[in-house]
């Protein structure tokens, strides 16, 4: 598998990463996986390795951020840590989610069971009445939302939206079982409709200010199509 490159410099290198793809082994499962991490299947297509500047899930799509040396990982970080970095997603949710709002609801840290604050900030794009039944209804709806979350605990778009009563598709975890085998059945969509679209922030060694945007997977392509949507 190539990585699709959406950005590089003497110091970063920003790459799409595909659904299902985890950014990293964890240590006890490295020897026993089967599958390329994302770091694996960089230094497979540049021969020397990167160091991820923040997390993606596995399931989500889109813009991860990775540093060329070590040296330079901490200086990307500050941007996450003092949210001088704007971070957007889109995502497909069952419903019709409202028009903006703040979701702000704590959300479990990731090695503990300690809440923390969570924000994020969420925008309905557009919205469709699909003529396809899915239980208990005779049709279904479905929005189009940008989030820009000004945290990043672990898997907190995915937990806001659901929080909501608007859980994204294809989240085996936290979605709607039975709208998830409607994209399934319907349009063979499978995966988690949530992706990492953009990043923007001033380079912390050039001082030159950065958009970097990742296209949308074929899958979103195949829905737009039928719910005639773009961005």
């Amino acid at each position: 598998m190539s990585l699709t490159i959406l950005f590089e410099d003497d110091y970063v290198l920003c790459v799409a990463k595909p659904n299902n793809v985890v950014v990293h082994h964890a240590h006890h499962s490295r020897n026993v996986s089967d599958e390329d991490s994302l770091l694996q299947l960089l230094f497979n297509q540049f021969g020397h390795k990167f160091y991820p500047i923040h997390r993606l899930d596995r399931k989500t799509s889109g813009i991860i951020l990775l540093a060329k040396e070590t040296k330079h990982v901490s200086k990307f970080q500050e941007l996450f840590t003092n949210n001088e970095i704007q971070k957007t997603y889109y995502g497909i949710v069952r419903g019709h989610s409202p028009e903006s709002k703040v979701i702000d609801s704590p959300v479990k840290g990731r090695d503990s069971d300690v809440y923390k604050e969570a924000e994020t900030h969420l925008k309905t794009v557009t919205n469709v009445i699909v003529d396809i039944p899915v239980k208990p209804y005779d049709s279904s709806r479905y929005s189009l939302v940008e989030m820009k979350p000004t945290t990043g605990r672990l898997h907190q778009l995915r937990i806001h939206m659901n929080k909501i009563s608007h859980p994204l598709i294809g989240d085996p975890k936290y979605g709607d079982k039975n709208h998830n085998v409607m994209f399934i059945d319907n349009f063979n969509c499978e995966n988690l409709f949530l992706h990492a679209y953009s990043l923007e922030f001033i380079h912390p060694f050039s001082n030159k200010k950065q958009l970097i945007k990742a296209d949308l997977p074929n899958d979103w392509n195949i829905v737009f199509k039928r719910f005639n949507w773009s961005i």
